[in-house]
């Protein structure tokens, strides 16, 4: 997953929670940077068709920034439950967050043989908690 990658998942996380287009105070709060940084990548994504940016309004991703937000956000989901779920990784936020840029589609998949991933997925992730649905119930049957 790249950058491009990272900025889109979160879009889409953010339209979820706020039910509308992302706005870049929230994206530079989500992705711990400035807001001049989260203009100059989703005007970039905008050129790519990936993303509308409407001034004052936020970012809303295309059909295409779409599914592409919700591949990364399924690699993310793959990183998250198999480090907190197999490794039992006590920081597997940090460390998810740390490997999905540098996760290729391969490992991805057979990262997601060992978790058996349910189908849902990503539809799983709750965005207002930032976390697979999935972790809860796993962690509350130990």
């Amino acid at each position: 997953m790249n950058t491009a990658d990272q900025y889109l998942k979160t879009i889409y996380l953010v339209q979820r929670i706020e039910d509308g287009p992302a706005a870049t105070g929230a994206l530079a709060d989500q992705l711990d940077i400035s807001p001049a940084s989260v203009n100059e990548m989703v005007g970039k994504l905008q050129d790519r068709g990936l993303v509308e940016h409407e001034k004052y309004r936020g970012a809303t991703l295309t059909d295409e920034g779409e599914t592409r937000a919700r591949d990364a956000l399924q690699t993310y989901c793959i990183l998250e439950r198999f480090l907190a779920n197999v490794l039992e990784v006590e920081e597997f936020r940090t460390e998810a967050r740390q490997l999905e840029s540098v996760i290729d589609e391969t490992v991805a998949e057979r990262l997601d043989t060992i978790i058996d991933r349910e189908p849902q997925c990503p539809d799983c992730f709750r965005a207002d908690a930032d976390m697979c649905a999935y972790l809860v119930e796993e962690g509350e049957a130990d």
